[in-house]
């Protein structure tokens, strides 16, 4: 029986790609606008590869960081390099990515039901909180865990440790959701049930634990964990 439902932040609740779109409309950005969904996914990539390599290494740094060395590996991939102006206004708008559209319904129905609910995130407290804020998320949300309280980032054990330890609940009473297939893939083989929020239609990652569920959004999510 499931009583607890943790969720990845950005690319499942939040945006991803808001900040970047955001910016691509806006005028005077015509250049940027030319460009802007290959500095997106380049952003993303690079921001989760520099996780991935910190975690490796040891060498740990914040969230935030590897998000501002992500974006300047793009934007001087696409040759936008040192335009600071532009720097500074996709990193501010991260701060405040929006939610996807059915995030607030389908949490308030995970409450009404009773069940627990978290973020459980690579992100920064200070990014995590203003990203919650900002998408009015702050009643429907247990906690906001965030790998700083451990020094390290997912996929690392001791990321998921700390859902057991703030809830003390069994593994298998909790499904964590993941927009990331490798995050939804490493946390099954942790021993969560899991569910990969699969929006771009993507092959499931070949790793060792595979996701549970596999959905094209989260609308379905409360009626997964009432089956």
């Amino acid at each position: 029986m499931i009583t607890t439902c943790i969720f990845d932040a950005y690319g499942t609740l939040f945006d991803v790609a808001a900040a970047a779109r955001e910016v691509a409309g806006e005028p005077g950005r015509e250049d940027f606008a030319r460009h802007w969904p290959a500095i997106s996914e380049k952003w993303r990539q690079k921001q989760l590869q520099y996780s991935w390599l910190r975690a490796i290494t040891g060498d740990h740094t914040d969230f935030w960081t590897v998000t501002q060395d992500g974006l300047d590996w793009a934007l001087e991939a696409q040759g936008l390099a040192g335009d600071n102006a532009l720097r500074d206004r996709l990193l501010a708008l991260y701060w405040q990515l929006s939610a996807f559209p059915e995030v607030p319904a389908m949490l308030m129905e995970l409450k009404a039901a009773g069940m627990n609910t978290a973020i459980l995130s690579n992100g920064s407290p200070e990014m995590l909180s203003g990203a919650v804020q900002s998408a009015g998320l702050s009643d429907v949300l247990d906690d906001v865990l965030s790998v700083e309280s451990v020094g390290i980032f997912k996929p690392a054990p001791q990321v998921y440790d700390m859902v057991i330890q703030r809830f003390g609940c069994a593994k298998s009473h909790v499904l964590f959701v993941s927009s990331n297939g490798w995050d939804a893939g490493a946390a099954a083989g942790y021993g969560f049930e899991t569910a990969w929020v699969n929006r771009a239609g993507d092959p499931v990652d070949r790793l060792p634990g595979r996701p549970h569920h596999e959905l094209k959004d989260l609308t379905a999510i409360p009626a997964l964990v009432a089956r």
